[in-house]
């Protein structure tokens, strides 16, 4: 018999292969209720995307960076392979590099890092009738071998513990019902790197966002 592997997965798109996606084990929890949660694992698996038929091969050719799905997976000599998989909420992760005109908010949540002498520093960001709209983290650039974007982008450093902070600390709906848009900008000419999690991935901020840093747009 085929071993499987059932759980909650962030979906990180291609950074390997584009025959495969990276998913991150992220755990699962069900209608919100603490017992039955389980803690994340941040573990990684590489999944073929090839070779499947009917409504699972539309499913798993949907799939994007950023998504948050229930998945099985089946280990086929130890390489996986979706046999089920649903969508939980449609978000989206995009990663912007060598971005100019960063935006006075991420200089001014950077300006507070350096004043603590932080690596770090978040902020929640409103919009003009004081609803808290997204969470803000400035971190320094990396010096020396590390990369922090391609961390970011591969799973090695997860984005999910800054996604999760929304769902525990703010006055907004849970992921499963309003899908996040979490942006990584690496400025051309700044000393930080920017993470956005955007509550709504189809709000007037995310679009803004798009529009103002992705190429494709506009």
């Amino acid at each position: 018999m085929t071993p499987t592997t059932s759980g909650r997965f962030r979906v990180l798109g291609r950074p390997r292969d584009p025959g495969e996606l990276l998913l991150v084990s992220v755990g699962t929890i069900e209608g919100g209720a603490a017992e039955h949660a389980t803690e994340p694992t941040f573990d990684p698996a590489y999944v073929g995307m090839t070779e499947y038929s009917g409504d699972l091969a539309d499913d798993v050719a949907s799939l994007a960076a950023g998504n948050l799905i229930d998945a099985t997976l089946a280990w086929d000599d130890g390489e996986p392979r979706f046999s089920a998989v649903d969508v939980v909420a449609d978000s989206a992760f995009e990663f912007y590099d060598d971005v100019t005109g960063i935006f006075e908010a991420a200089k001014e949540t950077w300006m507070v890092a350096e004043a603590d002498n932080a690596a770090m520093h978040g902020r929640v960001t409103r919009n003009t009738d004081g609803e808290p709209n997204g969470a803000l983290y400035a971190f320094a650039k990396q010096s020396g071998a590390r990369d922090l974007f391609e961390e970011f982008r591969t799973g090695v450093t997860p984005l999910d513990p800054l996604v999760r902070r929304a769902d525990e600390g703010e006055s907004v709906p849970p992921e499963a019902e309003q899908a996040r848009a979490v942006f990584v900008l690496r400025p051309i000419d700044e000393p930080f790197l920017v993470v956005y999690v955007v509550f709504r991935s189809d709000g007037v901020l995310a679009e803004t966002i798009r529009s103002t840093y992705d190429p494709s747009v506009g």
